[in-house]
């Protein structure tokens, strides 16, 4: 093995342990509501799963950001991969047992999104280590990993859809479990030589034992007082609710009421996923070049309002799909750009607190995406819930264009709170 593929070996496999991982969970994504909606009926119940996952993984995002910096962040990866295989496996388990009740299902979904929230925040941590021993740029490693995930969504639909209709949402689930256990496998083998690397303090930090609410709150110091950070984080989480409000809620209602079932559902992730992952590829390649701020909005006006629209004026599923396929291929760029400006401006010896708390800010409001999603259907119907959001999405992605600390994305962090990274 070359010295070049040898220093890049723990890249290429925390880019396949993500792989295996985000395939299992879009798998889950699809399952799990339509699982929740055909045997009860309520979109209520389906938002309140979203609600009991998304809740915990928001709050240990934002709380164990000093745990992952203490740690390491490859211990805490693998070790929360493994705590949830247990956890996701007792779904289909207790399902075939028929000892799966509702509340049950609660319980597991808010355990497997507790163990989210720290073992996400720590697979994101190890990226400024894994590019420094890669010898390649953000934009290089970001763009893989948005491409990754764009690409595992446009499988783990298609694989949740066939396996629904062949085997049933709960069987389906097992396959998320799996996934887990076969990504800490891959990290622990091929990540080996960044062990003991996962803690990056300085000298003063070391000297200074400090308690871990002060950590926490140097973390969120530091975030608060980068406006470039928050603006982006405040711009994110509304978007997020929105799109939770769509994934977990409108989405399988229209699939439901329009009779395309849930084929068209896993239809619709793949090929807005394909798509993705290609535009996530030519970020990779060339994103080095583009201006991020236009980058950021054009993405974000071309694949926000456009499916909205679509999907209110019940065109044909064809439209749909070629709507997916543009919108899809602009919103590969949104990671690549997010990913490089945020580890860009965090300090290493801060990057599993800043990170974690920047995540959980991101997150903060999707615990509420399945319940407004619920609540907007209940109250005014699918097309105008629609409508609702679609709009909201606009408005919100347009902001950019009137914020002036937006545009500071252009601009690298100061030169002491960075990493070199070689191109």
């Amino acid at each position: 093995m070359t010295r070049q593929a040898t220093r890049r070996l723990p890249l290429y496999g925390w880019l396949t342990a993500e792989a295996i991982s985000l395939l299992g969970t879009r798998v889950s994504m699809i399952a799990i509501p339509w699982l929740v909606l055909v045997t009860t009926g309520s979109p209520t119940q389906t938002g309140l799963v979203a609600v009991a996952e998304i809740t915990p993984m928001v709050a240990l995002k934002a709380a164990g950001g000093p745990l992952v910096d203490r740690v390491g962040p490859r211990r805490m990866a693998i070790t929360a991969d493994v705590l949830s295989m247990v956890a996701v496996g007792l779904i289909p388990l207790l399902h075939r047992t028929g000892h799966l009740s509702f509340p049950l299902l609660l319980c597991l979904v808010a355990v497997a999104g507790a163990l989210r929230g720290p073992g996400d925040a720590a697979t994101s941590a190890l990226i400024p280590a894994l590019v420094e021993r890669a010898e390649v740029p953000y934009e290089r490693a970001t763009g893989l990993s948005g491409a990754i995930e764009r690409g595992s969504t446009m499988l783990g639909a298609a694989l949740a859809g066939g396996l629904v209709a062949a085997i049933g949402p709960a069987y389906a689930v097992a396959v998320d479990a799996v996934s887990f256990g076969l990504c800490a496998v891959v990290l622990v083998v091929t990540t080996r030589s960044l062990e003991g690397g996962g803690k990056h303090h300085d000298e003063s930090h070391e000297q200074d034992a400090t308690s871990y609410t002060a950590e926490l709150r140097e973390g969120w110091d530091f975030l608060r007082r980068d406006p470039v950070l928050m603006s982006l984080c405040v711009m994110i989480a509304i978007t997020n609710l929105l799109d939770l409000a769509w994934s977990a809620v409108l989405l399988p209602v229209w699939a439901r009421e329009s009779g395309a079932g849930i084929t068209a559902v896993g239809l619709v992730f793949a090929v807005w996923g394909g798509a993705s992952m290609v535009g996530s590829v030519i970020a990779a390649a060339y994103g080095t070049r583009l201006p991020r701020f236009a980058t950021y909005v054009v993405a974000f006006l071309v694949t926000g309002l456009p499916r909205f629209v679509l999907f209110a004026l019940g065109v044909p599923l064809w439209a749909i799909l070629a709507m997916c396929v543009v919108g899809g291929c602009f919103s590969g760029f949104l990671n690549p750009v997010l990913g490089a400006v945020q580890f860009e401006r965090i300090p290493r010896a801060m990057v599993g607190r800043v990170t974690s708390l920047s995540n959980a800010l991101c997150w903060s409001l999707m615990p509420f995406g399945g319940l407004l999603g619920g609540v907007l259907v209940s109250r005014f119907g699918l097309d105008p819930a629609i409508v609702i959001v679609g709009m909201a999405y606009f408005v919100t992605t347009m902001a950019p264009a009137l914020l002036p600390s937006f545009r500071g994305m252009n601009r690298q962090a100061p030169a002491d709170t960075r990493q070199p990274v070689a191109a």
